[in-house]
């Protein structure tokens, strides 16, 4: 899950790019013919795609930030991003896979997240409340099964699998990314494999400030960075890190990450609401097309990810060679079986 250490990561500027589908295809006009970035005549045209969606709440009515990007009427994903507290960011290298491709992608901010309207109460803070908020993005956006994607990644995962548990009459496919469907598992993966994988005088030194609950100590930070981050979340040094993660990371709302998912690297903290959530025994009630998604190196168990899918009724599984980030780490394989499962759903080969 994305973690509350990244708020000491710098950031600087991001290069928006996109690939025009028909720019490598010799003698063919069918990208003069495109419809995909023609916002002409639509209700977002003047603010390039970007809505903001009133939510109604028990504690009166929010605003939360969406934005689309192309125009597809068959293939529309929704991305609900990490954290919680997290950020759309984490998702901005899809600008250089997805329009390539003609396949339309949400943008979207939920609620207490950083373009969003920030209530800051933590009555709003629940795992119910924020799939009745996808619900309402979903009709203010008029996605429906015959278009609608829902890709959640890590919290967003939870979300994604929560949301379609109750509505999956109103997806096309879902795509759960780099999320075991069990709280308990998760921990049990970081604590058994991950944490001793380390140098041993490393944990041996993080679980000292975990048990004391010292997690604001900088010691803290540059042990679980340059260890734990640099091989689970990205396999790659600090240095390498690209601008949008570190940009998102900086973002990060740490009220309700701390609130649900706590502080430790190696599970939820203390009373963090997300302790002991496993809807692993309710995969088989999901009969709509599901895409698992794991990564090698990542924080989630790559071989719980695969046994997911072979829990929901129509179920492909995907292992990336990548942390928890692996639509970077990996994006070959990462964006090239992602573009494949939403096609093959939408011309029904799947």
């Amino acid at each position: 899950m994305k973690k509350l250490i990244y708020l000491f990561i710098a950031s600087s500027i991001l290069l928006f790019s996109c690939v025009d589908k028909q720019a490598n295809t010799p003698n063919s006009d069918k990208a003069t013919d495109s419809s995909y970035f023609d916002y002409s005549n639509s209700d977002d045209q003047k603010t390039g795609g970007i809505k903001m969606i009133p939510i109604k709440t028990a504690k009166g009515t929010f605003n939360v930030w969406t934005k689309r990007m192309g125009n597809n009427p068959r293939m529309k994903v929704l991305l609900l991003h990490g954290g919680p507290g997290g950020t759309h960011e984490l998702f901005e290298n899809f600008d250089g896979y997805l329009p390539n491709e003609e396949i339309e992608y949400i943008y979207y901010d939920q609620l207490d997240s950083y373009y969003s309207d920030k209530p800051n109460d933590s009555s709003l803070w629940t795992i119910e409340h924020s799939v009745e908020q996808v619900e309402q993005v979903r009709k203010a956006l008029k996605l429906d099964k015959d278009n609608f994607y829902l890709l959640g990644q890590s919290w967003g995962g939870i979300l994604a699998m929560e949301y379609a548990l109750k509505y999956q009459d109103n997806l096309k496919g879902l795509i759960v990314s780099n999320m075991m469907s069990s709280i308990p598992e998760y921990e049990k993966y970081a604590a058994e494999v991950l944490g001793p994988q380390l140098p041993e005088n490393v944990y041996k030194e993080i679980k000292a400030m975990e048990a004391a609950e010292d997690f604001g100590n900088p010691r803290y930070t540059e042990l679980v960075t340059q260890h734990y981050y640099t091989k689970h979340v990205l396999n790659m040094p600090l240095d390498e890190w690209p601008e949008f993660v570190n940009r998102s990371f900086k973002h990060i709302n740490p009220n309700i990450y701390i609130y649900m998912q706590g502080y430790s690297e190696f599970g939820v903290t203390g009373n963090a609401t997300l302790k002991g959530w496993d809807i692993s025994n309710r995969l088989n009630e999901l009969e709509i097309p599901t895409l698992m998604i794991g990564g090698t190196h990542d924080t989630m168990d790559p071989k719980y990810m695969t046994w997911m899918s072979t829990q929901v009724k129509h179920g492909r599984s995907l292992t990336t060679n990548s942390g928890h980030i692996s639509q970077y780490d990996d994006p070959e394989a990462y964006f090239s079986g992602l573009i494949q499962f939403i096609k093959d759903v939408d011309n029904g080969a799947f």
